[in-house]
């Protein structure tokens, strides 16, 4: 007799308790439709990392900020300090102050939130900027991406936005002083600058609405904002999928990487983790804007050595560098040595940077589809001129740093302004050249590996004494890299006449013509077929150590 008993049909067809919970998910969100995006491709690289550091980044502000607004007071009415910080008993403070020295020292775990709050901001605004400077030197910003660099654009700007905004609110010294050189741009501003500034502190500065504006602005708009446009912004980077670098098996039509589920999913909540305890490290051990030690804003005050944050170092460093310069038009005063470097200086910079994609699709006439990254390498022009841009970010970083640099290595404020004021012109012109020789030579080593090999550091001893390194051929894979990279050239210079009748476009595609001999021009050619074929030939293979044959090098060329 058989111990086996077979189920009876009702029982086999019944679904489970987890079945159902399933089916009835799927039929009000369409959950199985959804499993092909868990197949997402996502490539392997490190400087990819920059933007999920910015993602985890404001993640973690937004965690804390909500943390926060459960106990900071945006009100600017005055008050009496009679809490357990002695040296500011019975001064006379904001509320807005009073409540951030209150987090700061009264509730269990504040300061520690405050500064991963503060921490977690300066990494967001660093990692969106080194995240943009990626897109910019490796060219991933062409078609089909112009719109998610005008989306990341943006959201750098109002992520410094932000920055300054919730730098402001605890009405301390440091942030008061910073927002009375924001009013004083303001005020700079020809015709409306008076306007602008009583509707922005809804009277003679400073006010009484300004910390509480300023609050809405922190916690409400701006963050919705950057939540849209970060919503977005990943949205187009599923649909247009990921970049990549050349490689073997890579192409423009196809995205060689690991699956979203589950393996890039497990390193993404790795690296989160891992993000958040680097800045609950820095949080705890780094300390960081201490308001108490400043002491609540007066106008008549200001702290000596006075630093904003590094990502408005440079429109300070511009306001120190430039010349208190004014002219008079129109019976109006226009004070050029606040208007020029806060207002005009940012606004061609910013302007710059967001047009680029479009000014560099127009130089290039290139309208294809854009998958491959380029290594800055292969673009001396355009890395040369980025690393341009940022030496004169640093050169105006470092002058808004003046007098601290001056009490530091004893010299004169004045005479670090004026080398300030000459690096504006000069460092920014030798970085360009510097950088692009660097690219050239760069070039010219990768077609001297090409053809002649890489070194392996073995030195060998000719027959008649001669001592030489030998070089062996590249990998297979490096070989494809290196070769697959695209010829660029500028095209010929336009017609002056065109059947006899002059050219009417002739100096629109004369400036096209300059600009692509300036960003195409000195490129270093790569190998030819012939050229490979005989560098092949002087090379052996592994495993035999005889010469490779010529119809076979010419089969891997190809």
């Amino acid at each position: 007799m058989s111990t086996t008993e077979k189920a009876s049909p009702t029982a086999r067809d019944k679904a489970s308790q987890g079945e159902r919970i399933a089916d009835w998910m799927d039929g009000r969100l369409a959950l199985y439709k959804w499993g092909k995006l868990t197949r997402k491709v996502f490539p392997e690289h490190w400087s990819f990392m920059f933007g999920e550091i910015a993602l985890y980044s404001f993640i973690i502000l937004l965690i804390t900020g909500v943390w926060l607004t459960l106990f900071f007071k945006p009100d600017m009415t005055e008050t009496i300090y009679h809490g357990p910080y002695a040296p500011l008993q019975g001064v006379r403070m904001s509320d807005a102050y009073a409540s951030t020295v209150k987090i700061s020292f009264e509730v269990r775990g504040g300061l520690f939130i405050r500064q991963l709050h503060h921490w977690s901001a300066l990494t967001m605004v660093a990692a969106l900027s080194a995240h943009t400077l990626r897109h910019f030197f490796t060219g991933s910003f062409r078609k089909p991406r112009e719109m998610n660099w005008l989306i990341g654009y943006v959201t750098l700007i109002l992520a410094i936005l932000e920055g300054f905004v919730g730098y402001s609110l605890p009405d301390d010294l440091l942030s008061g002083t910073g927002l009375r050189i924001a009013e004083g741009v303001t005020l700079a501003i020809p015709v409306v600058g008076t306007y602008l500034q009583m509707y922005l502190f809804g009277g003679e500065y400073p006010g009484t609405d300004i910390v509480s504006r300023f609050y809405s602005i922190h916690i409400l708009l701006i963050p919705g904002v950057l939540v849209a446009l970060v919503t977005v912004h990943l949205i187009l980077v599923f649909y247009h999928k990921h970049t990549q670098f050349r490689g073997a098996g890579r192409s423009e039509k196809n995205v060689v990487g690991q699956p979203l589920v589950p393996v890039y999913t497990a390193k993404a909540g790795g690296f989160f983790f891992m993000v958040f305890g680097v800045l609950a490290a820095m949080a705890a051990i780094a300390q960081i804007n201490p308001v108490w030690t400043y002491g609540p804003y007066r106008p008549d005050q200001i702290s000596q050595g006075s630093q904003p944050d590094w990502y408005m170092g440079f429109l300070e460093g511009a306001l120190r560098a430039m010349p208190p310069w004014e002219i008079s038009a129109a019976g109006h005063t226009v004070n050029l040595g606040v208007i020029v470097p806060a207002v005009i200086l940012p606004t061609i910079m910013l302007l710059l940077m967001g047009a680029w994609p479009f000014i560099e699709a127009w130089v290039t006439g290139d309208r294809r589809e854009h998958h491959l990254l380029d290594r800055p390498r292969e673009q001396p022009a355009r890395t040369a001129f980025g690393c341009a841009f940022i030496a004169l970010y640093l050169v105006l970083f470092f002058g808004g740093a003046n007098d601290v640099l001056a009490e530091f290595f004893h010299l004169s404020v004045n005479q670090i302004t004026y080398v300030v004021r000459a690096g504006i012109f000069v460092v920014p012109v030798l970085t360009y050249i510097v950088t692009k020789r660097i690219c050239l030579g760069l070039q010219l080593r990768d077609r001297d590996k090409l053809l002649h090999g890489r070194e392996t550091g073995r030195i060998r001893r000719l027959p008649h004494g001669e001592f030489v390194e030998v070089h062996e051929r590249l990998d297979r894979d490096s070989e494809y890299t290196l070769l697959s990279r695209e010829p660029q050239q500028a095209l010929p210079a336009p017609p002056a006449e065109r059947g006899g009748v002059p050219n009417p476009d002739l100096r629109r595609q004369l400036l096209r013509h300059r600009l692509q001999r300036w960003l195409y021009g000195d490129q270093i050619a790569k190998p030819t077929p012939q050229q490979m074929h005989q560098a092949l030939n002087h090379h052996t293979t592994p495993a035999n150590g005889t010469p490779v044959e010529a119809r076979d090098a010419e089969a891997e060329l190809h």
